[in-house]
């Protein structure tokens, strides 16, 4: 089972991922992404499904049109840990290469 992030490990890893917020009612992180249109937002769903997959640890997400919201938190430990801030990072590189 993947071990909880103490705390001043959870306040590094939100210092390292702009955007990303505490969930305010439960042990987790959030953001909102969005993207020009629905393709977008899809496309990049589609291309964080295949990292999910590969890590076998997958979001919570909403999506309508162009939004897509986000939430990390690792069911097993009740709480967020490096699985959650390790898929949050790589679904930060994909908003940053998802070009124009």
């Amino acid at each position: 089972m993947a071990t909880p992030l103490t705390e001043p490990e959870l306040a590094g890893a939100l210092d390292r991922l702009a955007g990303w917020e505490r969930h305010p009612d439960r042990s987790a992180i959030r953001k909102t992404y969005q993207f020009d249109d629905f393709r977008a937002a899809f496309a990049w769903m589609t291309r964080i499904a295949e990292v999910a997959e590969r890590m076998n640890h997958h979001p919570e997400w909403f999506n309508v049109y162009n939004r897509v919201e986000v939430t990390l938190a690792t069911h097993d430990a009740g709480a967020v840990t490096r699985l959650d801030v390790d898929l949050a990072l790589a679904m930060e590189r994909a908003w940053s290469d998802r070009g124009p």
